[in-house]
């Protein structure tokens, strides 16, 4: 018996109802990055494990008295794939992998300047839920894995990674390398030198360049450089003064450039500082928020609130026993504990009272558009991926000055 109005969904590849012979859990990130290069020649490097996988499941189906064709089942997958908010030009001009990918700051940065991402790869499971809400593909897992890397195509311009910084900030442990989340960065090695990508862009905490009396980023440069034989360029760079963002939020840059396939590569330079023009109040809600947001009387913290808090024209820090405020009327950096324990969390004063930014306001002081979207996941994580991400406005400036050599 054929039910025709069967509906399938990219959800229900989760590994859990069907057996798959693909090593978990990368089914569905095979899956989706076939998916969307369908109309192009990548689809060739993900077509024989992701065909593999639709075959698997509509084995499953039928054990279940499910009849679907292979061809009625790419369509409907196909469809729910191109049908998403942020979708690939298909007149790219270059191309990209995403790797430590986050919720896709790089991604939509690089996509705006009219490039198509080749590869994705993030290990959170949370993060890769927002990542598939707002480009339909789901990251690859564990870049350390052997697996991982080789569903890494042969054939890309630029190599993007936030690669952890935990290691290097001043809120983690200061182990640098010797903490495993720095010796990603080995990783990341490996594939600059099996792929030899015409550019390598790479963003992490200020923090990294004193890190271990400032061994551990002579390392990276050295790497880089030496090791890899490309043309270093690097610095760091201030939302608030390079990307029209009231975020006062310090990061280094580095842009690795291969002199053999670039040849104005001496020709880079990172964007020139621009006049903040953004205020506080062009992306805080001015409407009155969920209770939950806000601060009681009955709080036993809100008489110190109280009475440091006076100002609707800045975003104070609370710092688990007392608030600061900054002094230059914008957001103070945004972490990824500050939705965890009361530690670093963004407070403002408006008209209803004292309370948390929103996630929604935290993506949006990260230049994230409005439309993006945020799934339902709890708000603790949401936060967690607006202070891990990148401010993708940026990205985008240096981004554009990468792709001026290229």
């Amino acid at each position: 018996m054929k039910i025709k109005d069967h509906k399938i969904s990219i959800e229900e590849f989760d590994g859990k109802n069907y057996q798959i012979t693909l090593i978990e859990p990368e089914d569905k990130a095979v899956l989706t990055h076939y998916l969307h290069n369908v109309a192009n020649g990548l689809s060739k490097h993900y077509e024989k494990d992701a065909l593999k996988v639709i075959e698997s499941f509509i084995q499953y189906k039928e054990s279940n008295n499910i009849h679907i064709a292979q061809e009625e089942a790419l369509q409907q997958l196909l469809f729910e794939a191109e049908n998403i908010p942020f979708p690939t030009s298909e007149n790219y001009s270059f191309k990209f992998i995403d790797l430590f990918a986050g919720i896709g700051g790089f991604r939509l940065a690089l996509q705006n300047l009219g490039g198509k991402c080749a590869y994705t790869s993030e290990w959170d499971e949370s993060a890769k839920k927002t990542y598939r809400a707002n480009f339909g593909e789901v990251p690859f897992g564990d870049i350390t894995k052997t697996q991982t890397k080789n569903y890494i195509p042969d054939d890309f311009d630029i190599l993007c990674a936030g690669f952890p910084c935990q290691a290097f900030s001043i809120a983690g442990n200061r182990k640098g390398f010797a903490d495993t989340r720095g010796t990603l960065f080995f990783d990341v090695e490996e594939i600059i030198a099996k792929h030899r990508p015409k550019a390598v862009f790479l963003e992490n905490v200020k923090n990294l360049v004193t890190h271990d009396k400032g061994k551990t980023f002579k390392t990276i440069i050295e790497i880089l450089e030496k090791k890899l034989n490309y043309k270093v360029f690097y610095k760091v760079l201030n939302s608030m003064t390079h990307a029209n963002i009231p975020q006062n939020r310090e990061r280094i840059f580095i842009v690795a450039l291969d002199p053999d396939q670039v040849q104005s590569w001496e020709k880079f330079e990172f964007p020139n500082e621009i006049k903040l023009t953004k205020s506080i109040h062009d992306i805080i809600d001015k409407e009155k928020q969920e209770e939950k947001y806000y601060y009681t009387r009955n709080h036993k913290y809100y008489p110190e609130l109280e009475k440091t808090m006076t100002s609707k024209d800045t975003v104070y820090q609370w710092r688990r026993v007392y608030v600061r405020e900054n002094k230059s009327n914008v957001c103070p950096t945004l972490t990824a504990n500050m939705g965890t324990g009361g530690h670093n969390v963004p407070l403002i004063k408006d008209d209803y009272g004292i309370r948390k930014l929103t996630p929604r306001e935290c993506f949006l002081f990260q230049g994230y558009p409005e439309n993006y979207v945020l799934p339902n996941l709890a708000n603790s994580k949401l936060y967690m991926q607006a202070g891990n991400s990148v401010t993708t406005n940026l990205i985008e400036r240096i981004g554009m000055e990468i792709i001026k050599v290229l």
